[in-house]
């Protein structure tokens, strides 16, 4: 008899990843496949919704081969996914219209600055949980109903359906059983306000979006509909946002306990507990609920990190992102040149979206080595900033930082962010914990796993810690030169 298995899936801005979780929580397949953007104007930046689709479709198959088993022995799927990049089709047919337009695009600034003027904007950050800037579904959504026929059409016929990508693979790959999306991926598409759990209605009426068109909010653990595999439909029966769920996979369900996951931008996630902290400049989140309990996390972001390192690439210093961590390790420190990688804005705790990233500090001795190792200084002085401003918002301790992510392989940058944050940093060696919360979540939703209480933990008997070393004169003037760097280029 085959053994049954858990599916979570993870549909990220780089690419999608799938892992079958057996009863004990160990990985017995894993898949990933890499989804690419397109750049059709100058800071437009989109992704074809087939091709998102395709690519968690052959995940799947990747990792029920390595699984050795059969879609029929998957009792159930969790999803989780990217925000804010916006996917839009007809009910009819379920056939794209049009690409779908990614957190990263830059079109909406002057619409951001035009909402500025509302009666009600001021309220905006207090009721959505967040500021709904440019990278914002709500945003997206408005920018379409104004410059795209087909989409502005089909809305006025009642035929558009517009969700994240959770909400598409379902559309795409199976069925759903409604139009709906959990409380936190509803909350990152910016028009739902997480503390009364429900659409901002005047928010979306001023912005002509299209009510019919968006999902309605579910808990968690709902059943949301199924994906049909080689024959097999496998139920829906979770759903979360993805750095909550990276934040739920690490096993951080505490207040006080946080992680920072390293993708194509950076962000920090800290449990705050079952009520809201008041609303200050970090993201209020409703991220999950289970046994009617909710759970509210604090959430920054430092806007890019993965980006940088493809600059790097493009700028040829590396040919491959695994080079970084040799390069940076070729020097002793960077030799005084600061790194400010503001490409689209810098984030907590100064919400600038309008300024642009810099060096500063070069001489004719730079290497790409000292650009290198000001990069990773230049993470984990964002790091502190970030970890200062939370705890002072959400009024807790941080005492350790679990980290993960494709930087979070590198023993160098751990280090240099723990020892810029002042924090003891731990890396488990399992460090994709958002497809694993999505499997656990799915499992729970179906009862493959009694209570939350019964899930199994995340090994971290072998996981590395790191310990900062550096001492304190020198960490308070490397920050001190940072910060100095970020106030010369906002004052421009």
């Amino acid at each position: 008899m085959s053994e049954a298995m858990v599916l979570g899936i993870d549909q990220g801005g780089s690419g999608s990843r799938a892992v079958l979780l057996d009863h004990e929580g160990v990985v017995r397949g894993y898949g990933y496949r890499p989804v690419a953007r397109i750049y059709p104007q100058p800071s437009w930046v989109e992704q074809r919704p087939a091709v998102v689709a395709r690519s968690v479709a052959e995940a799947i198959g990747d990792a029920l081969a390595r699984a050795r088993c059969s879609p029929a022995d998957v009792v159930a799927c969790g999803l989780t996914s990217q925000r804010d990049t916006t996917f839009a089709w007809d009910r009819r047919n379920g056939r794209p219209l049009g690409n779908a337009i990614t957190w990263q695009d830059l079109r909406t600034v002057p619409l951001v600055e035009e909402v500025d003027q509302w009666q009600d904007a001021s309220e905006r950050r207090q009721r959505l949980g967040q500021f709904p800037g440019s990278y914002s579904a709500a945003m997206h959504m408005a920018w379409r109903m104004r410059h795209d026929p087909s989409f502005r059409r089909a809305a006025e016929r009642q035929w558009l359906r517009v969700s994240l990508a959770a909400g598409w693979l379902i559309q795409a790959l199976g069925q759903p059983f409604e139009h709906a999306l959990d409380y936190s991926l509803l909350q990152a598409m910016t028009v739902f306000d997480p503390r009364r759990r429900q659409l901002w209605d005047e928010w979306i009426t001023y912005l002509d979006l299209p009510r019919a068109a968006l999902p309605v909010a579910r808990p968690t653990l709902y059943p949301f509909g199924e994906l049909h595999i080689a024959g097999h439909a496998i139920p829906v029966t979770a759903m979360l946002a993805d750095q909550q769920a990276g934040l739920f996979g690490y096993d951080c369900r505490q207040p006080g306990e946080a992680v920072v996951t390293h993708g194509t931008a950076s962000f920090v996630n800290v449990v705050a507990g079952a009520l809201a902290p008041p609303q200050g400049i970090c993201k209020t989140y409703l991220a999950w609920e289970l046994d009617a309990i909710p759970t509210y996390t604090l959430e920054a972001d430092m806007t890019v990190t993965g980006a940088a390192i493809r600059w790097l690439s493009q700028m040829r210093l590396i040919r491959h992102a695994h080079e970084l961590d040799q390069l940076a390790g070729s020097v002793a420190d960077s030799d005084g040149v600061v790194f400010v990688p503001a490409f689209t804005g810098l984030g907590v705790p100064w919400e600038d979206r309008q300024v642009r990233g810099t060096l500063m500090g070069m001489t004719l001795g730079t290497t790409p080595g000292h650009l290198a190792r000001a990069l990773f200084e230049a993470i984990g002085c964002q790091l502190h900033a970030i970890i200062a401003t939370m705890e002072q918002e959400a009024k807790l301790t941080i005492q350790v930082l679990r980290v993960g992510g494709g930087l979070a392989n590198s023993d160098r940058a751990c280090q240099i962010q723990a020892d810029l944050a002042g924090l003891k940093l731990v890396r488990a060696r399992n460090t994709e914990t958002g497809v694993r919360a999505a499997a656990l979540l799915g499992g729970l939703g179906a009862g493959f796993w009694a209570t939350p209480d019964a899930l199994p933990p995340l090994p971290l008997d072998d996981a590395q810690v790191f310990e900062p070393t550096m001492s304190a004169s020198a960490r308070e003037n490397l920050l001190q030169r940072w910060y100095a760097a970020v106030q010369r280029l906002r004052e421009g």
